[in-house]
């Protein structure tokens, strides 16, 4: 893993136990969105830039599934009158998000296609780590915990499919 994945990785989970024992239901929302941001923005570059047709296939698997998840996510935050809160962590994730950016516009070809594939592994396993330990456990709206339950399985097959390209691309 790239230095610039994992010390994304680690400053999502450093923030995310902070944030755990105080956590509402706008906070969580304005995470969800923002880590499908962080990641439709990624895979909109990696469709564009990458030279591999399994990291663009999987880059626009992203665009697609994260756009889906983020779309729900507003229906409902939306149906439930919640206004997603920035918090540590939100701000955290998009600050990684436009630090990875700029990392991967600095790269090509191969160097590219491992970098994005090394970061997918490692956001991915952070992400479902908050789901796991805060973001579902956190929830006080049963639909919204619901909504978490129900793009979980997706989550997974994302970061087992990130593997699974990243042992390809070495």
């Amino acid at each position: 893993m790239k230095l610039s994945a994992l010390a994304f990785t680690t400053a999502l989970l450093v923030s995310i136990p902070a944030l755990a024992q105080d956590i509402n239901d706008a906070q969580i929302a304005a995470i969800v969105v923002t880590a499908n941001q962080v990641d439709i923005d990624a895979g909109a570059l990696a469709a564009r830039v990458s030279t591999n047709a399994e990291v663009k296939k999987f880059a626009n698997q992203m665009v697609t599934d994260h756009t889906g998840v983020n779309k729900a996510a507003v229906e409902l935050v939306t149906k439930l009158m919640v206004t997603p809160q920035e918090n540590s962590t939100s701000k955290g994730l998009k600050e990684g998000g436009r630090k990875n950016l700029e990392k991967l516009k600095t790269l090509t070809g191969a160097a590219f296609d491992k970098a994005y594939v090394d970061n997918e592994v490692a956001y991915h396993a952070a992400v479902l780590a908050a789901v796991d330990t805060v973001l579902i456990p956190g929830a006080k709206n049963e639909e919204l915990k619901a909504l978490l339950v129900k793009v979980r399985p997706a989550f997974v097959a994302h970061l087992e499919h990130a593997k699974h390209i990243q042992a390809a691309v070495q």
